[in-house]
């Protein structure tokens, strides 16, 4: 059970999300297939959260320092930048961009993009769950040697 919270927890983090998930959980024993289905279901957990609050929040922490004021830019042009790509191909764009297991293209980063477009949530949510289950199928088949790179 610890590892399947442990899992489900480290999923949820930005960054790390599942493409780190699923290895540690492997490596600690845990079935990757399982792992894989943790991961994918908490790293949708924050998802919509992001896609509605994200620009509020933003918006909040800009008025607390100057230091989260640069953070809070910082992070907005690089999001922007990744955010022509997407909106060239819209919906399906989102996808893709999640779908790659690379650093900074996970689902946080998608529905900062997301937000960013002013998608709805009815619309990026399931592109962003394709994206995070497709990611999470090439991370535990790299895992599980099926691929090598």
């Amino acid at each position: 059970m610890t590892k399947i919270i442990s899992t489900f927890l480290i999923s949820m983090v930005p960054v790390v999300e599942l493409r780190g998930a699923i290895p540690i959980a492997a490596a600690q024993g845990m079935d990757p297939w399982l792992a894989m289905v943790i991961s994918v279901i908490g790293n949708m957990v924050p998802v919509p959260f992001i896609i509605v609050f994200i620009r509020s929040i933003f918006k909040w922490m800009r008025t607390k320092s100057a230091g989260l004021d640069r953070w809070v830019t910082k992070l907005e042009n690089k999001a922007s930048l990744k955010a022509e790509k997407v909106q060239k191909y819209e919906k399906f764009g989102l996808f893709i961009f999640v779908a790659i297991p690379l650093p900074g293209t996970g689902a946080w980063t998608g529905a900062l993009i997301a937000a960013m477009l002013d998608m709805r949530l009815k619309s990026a949510v399931p592109m962003i769950l394709l994206g995070v289950i497709t990611a999470g199928l090439i991370v535990t088949l790299l895992t599980v040697g099926v691929i090598s790179l």
